[in-house]
């Protein structure tokens, strides 16, 4: 095991993918001879050369668009864009095309592409840099959404999003990509659409994804000064959901709070909390909670910015209403 930054585990999945199948390649804004706008791509250019490493325009749309030809043409495209904010300019690209052509074409094409970059809110970043718009994505048939929250998911979700058939949307926290954890040595993959638990606990389920399962996790730590068990759910991918790893723990903590970084309306929060009430609804001793950012644009201003999310805090108070 060593320690790397989730920025290092992303990099390291690239150049291993790059150098294992000569048909991945790397294409978005400042990927290249600027080492990438959060040097996940450090050093790939020199590695791999110009064709396998692609600076393009600021054109989302266009570059997205050759990405998805280049998976029906029997490549391997990650499509790095510098923010989640700017697929929206792809959004067309991401879900008219990259999503649909598998099934319209009677699976004549598959389109192992993979849309990356980072999202979510970091500090003073403002209303259009600072959205979690992983629901636009997970609403949509023939897409995968990953959000890993530590360097060693990172590595082997992405590992995992290289070579899966389908497109895949594989969304970065930027507020965390310098966040340590140990990373498995040597080669490991970890599978799309299983969720994970790094903390068991018999009294409520937590569950949370990228940014917010640190969060999570903390809470926890506050819980226990209370005498309160929680169990911490790291769903790890959006779409396939781990369905089974969540109504299982609730079925032994008959609690659970779902917390997200991104708005309440219409939100992945709010499925999750319906498909727990009507499954395992006679298990629950309470409601489910869903604790979100606030349901504003973010502001730049330090003070209201902190208001914005959910805290360690706010999530054992919520908690603790349960009881």
């Amino acid at each position: 095991m060593r320690e790397l930054s989730i920025r290092e585990a992303l990099n390291e999945a690239l150049a291993e993918e790059m150098e294992r199948d000569a048909n991945v390649f790397l294409m978005g804004e400042e990927v290249g001879y600027y080492d990438g706008a959060y040097k996940v791509s450090r050093g790939l250019l020199q590695r791999f050369g110009e064709k396998r490493v692609i600076d393009t325009p600021i054109s989302e749309n266009g570059f997205a668009g050759i990405g998805v030809g280049a998976a029906m043409s029997g490549l391997r495209p990650v499509i790095e864009f510098m923010t989640f904010n700017f697929s929206l300019i792809a959004i067309d690209q991401v879900i008219n095309s990259a999503a649909k052509l598998r099934q319209m074409s009677g699976g004549q094409f598959t389109i192992p592409v993979v849309f990356r970059g980072p999202g979510g809110s970091v500090h003073q970043l403002a209303a259009q840099h600072s959205q979690s718009l992983e629901s636009f994505y997970a609403h949509v048939p023939g897409l995968y959404v990953v959000l890993p929250s530590n360097p060693a998911d990172a590595k082997g979700l992405l590992k995992s999003a290289i070579r899966e058939e389908n497109p895949v949307v594989f969304i970065e926290s930027e507020a965390m990509y310098s966040s340590k954890g140990l990373v498995p040595d040597g080669e490991y993959l970890i599978p799309i659409g299983q969720a994970s638990v790094p903390l068991e606990g018999s009294d409520v389920t937590l569950i949370a994804w990228s940014k917010a399962v640190p969060t999570c996790l903390k809470a926890a730590e506050l819980l226990t000064q209370s005498g309160i068990s929680a169990e911490v759910i790291d769903l790890r991918t959006l779409r396939p959901l781990d369905k089974e790893t969540i109504f299982e723990s609730v079925k032994k903590t008959s609690r659970c709070v779902v917390v997200q970084e991104s708005w309440p309306q219409a939100s992945v929060g709010s499925w999750v909390a319906q498909l727990v009430q009507e499954n395992v609804f006679d298990y629950l001793d309470g409601p489910v909670l869903v604790l979100s950012g606030l349901d504003y644009s973010y502001p730049y201003a330090k003070n209201l910015e902190k208001l914005m999310s959910a805290t360690p805090e706010s999530v054992s108070e919520a908690v603790k209403r349960l009881f």
